[in-house]
């Protein structure tokens, strides 16, 4: 039944369920791979490390979100400061990529000749398969620099691949991307304290 056909009651008990599955989702959460993506960020940020993050759609947006909240928040009041770089936030580079080499490499091309040994790399990808990020994923595995997978569902290939891995653990795009910016903030929330 569409929402605008229902009573109140039906409204809200629609919007209670959303949450309600959000939250035991979030109580499934695993701490301790959570803490170790953490750590994995806070070394990075320690040795100087470049941290190149990445992801299509909605984890593209995240990805960028987690570039302003480090780059600036985090890093606001402190002497040394966070290096992100969001591999989704400049369009045309994406876009020439896409269109003259393919959609499949338009995060492995940037890191290409750029990513060392002592940088993270931290694909997000809702469903764990997204070939662009996998593609990124691998290159960085074959240069040997430490691999970050933020997923949802099963966890996918990115899972198999990560050396640190948060999945929000759902057959639900809408709540894995929500807990992918928990994960963000919780990560500020964190750092900062």
């Amino acid at each position: 039944m569409p929402y605008s056909t229902m009573n109140k009651e039906e409204q809200k008990n629609l919007i209670k369920g959303y949450f309600d599955k959000e939250i035991e989702t979030i109580k499934k959460l695993d701490i301790d791979a959570i803490n170790e993506a953490v750590s994995a960020i806070w070394s990075a940020y320690e040795r100087g490390a470049t941290i190149y993050i990445f992801g299509n759609g909605g984890s593209a947006a995240t990805a960028s979100h987690f570039v302003c909240d480090f780059n600036k928040g985090i890093s606001e009041n402190k002497d040394k400061k966070f290096n992100f770089v969001c591999l989704s936030d400049n369009v045309p580079t994406m876009m020439a990529i896409a269109n003259d080499v393919s959609y499949d490499e338009v995060f492995r091309y940037q890191l290409n000749g750029k990513l060392k040994p002592t940088d993270l790399v931290i694909g997000i990808s809702g469903s764990g398969n997204s070939k662009n990020v996998i593609n990124a994923v691998e290159y960085a595995k074959k240069i040997g620099a430490p691999v970050i997978g933020i997923t949802g569902y099963n966890g996918g290939k990115l899972k198999a691949l990560a050396d640190y891995h948060i999945d929000a653990n759902i057959d639900d795009m809408q709540i894995s991307e929500d807990l992918h910016m928990i994960f963000d903030h919780m990560m500020y929330f964190v750092l900062n304290y």
